[in-house]
């Protein structure tokens, strides 16, 4: 167990000592957990496919009452401790439910495809034991699972390229499928509803629509808007807001709903780009604040797969739209 000993302030790497990403931010007794990717810091070549996301394990971070330290509890789960899974342990996600924590998480299978398993354990910071098998029907990336207040949980997936996404079209893996046309409506992530135990889905996993305010889909083409992958639900003042990562141009936007799975409305723009390829992010409500987890490349100089979890306020526009951040204004 580490500590940041120097006082973190927004917009500031919330530990140096080792490289992570993809935050998951959560709020368990109390106290604001955030669960990384750990990046592992090698040269190794740099593709679309994502080789260079070489991640092994995860670790859980948590913060004293005033953000300003952040405690690493050391390694909570391996990739050699996850019966079916090879390599590559992407963006994790959290839960609390049953009395029990829950750790969500892709990874590649012994067959060089993606799926998402989930471990669980006894207190927020690990450890985790993973479950000997994925989750039946899943496929893709990065994993995020929201409890609503009536205690109903769904989970929200999918990534492109490196992520699978597109080879999942027809609702089987085709390892040569490749994404609609740019005039056609882009793919939307993934979303199911979990049985009660929260280790496998209620029905099949269904796309969710995005359409900007007139009702037409997003495009394929549309890359300032159109879902790329990291997808994170919250809920503020009744409304469902799906945030998620534009990829090629290294945005966070959102849409809102009334309904879980949607379908959703377009709305703008969260964050700018940060320094690096990927940008990925969570959004949490800590005591009577909103705050935004994401990554950069800063710490490494800009190398795209050594990265940075950072924070920053998040504050919403009376008509519940939110206020766009840019990091380094």
């Amino acid at each position: 167990m580490s500590d940041s000993r120097k006082p973190i302030v927004p917009n500031e790497p919330i530990v140096t000592h080792l490289y992570t990403a993809d935050p998951s931010a959560h709020v368990f007794e109390g106290k604001l957990y955030v669960y990384p990717s750990h990046d592992i810091d090698h040269d190794g070549p740099t593709n679309d496919n994502g080789d260079q996301y070489a991640m092994e394990d995860y670790h859980v971070l948590s913060f004293d009452e005033a953000l300003t330290v952040c405690t690493d509890h050391g390694e909570a789960l391996h990739v050699r401790d996850v019966p079916w899974a090879s390599k590559q342990m992407w963006a994790p996600d959290a839960a609390f439910k049953n009395g029990r924590y829950y750790l969500f998480f892709p990874a590649r299978d012994h067959d060089g495809i993606f799926r998402i398993g989930v471990a669980t354990g006894d207190s927020p910071d690990g450890p985790f034991c993973a479950e000997p098998a994925y989750i039946p029907g899943s496929f893709s990336i990065d994993p995020a699972v929201f409890v609503d207040d009536d205690g109903r949980a769904y989970m929200y997936f999918g990534g492109l390229w490196g992520g699978q996404l597109e080879k999942w079209q027809t609702g089987e893996y085709v390892p040569d499928a490749a994404g609609p046309d740019a005039a056609a409506p882009a793919l939307g992530p993934r979303a199911a509803e979990l049985n009660g135990d929260l280790l496998s889905f209620r029905s099949a996993p269904a796309e969710i629509r995005i359409s900007d305010e007139d009702g037409t889909p997003i495009k394929a083409g549309d890359e300032e808007r159109r879902y790329f992958e990291g997808p994170w639900m919250h809920k503020h003042e009744g409304r469902y807001y799906l945030s998620y990562s534009t990829g090629t141009t290294h945005k966070i936007v959102y849409a809102v709903s009334d309904n879980p799975l949607g379908p959703f409305v377009f709305k703008g723009t969260i964050l700018t780009p940060v320094l690096g390829w990927t940008t990925h992010h969570s959004i949490v409500q800590y005591r009577d604040k909103w705050y935004l987890f994401y990554h950069d490349a800063s710490l490494s100089g800009g190398v795209d797969h050594k990265r940075s979890v950072k924070f920053v306020e998040l504050h919403y526009i009376d008509d519940g739209t939110i206020a766009t951040i840019d990091p380094y204004a």
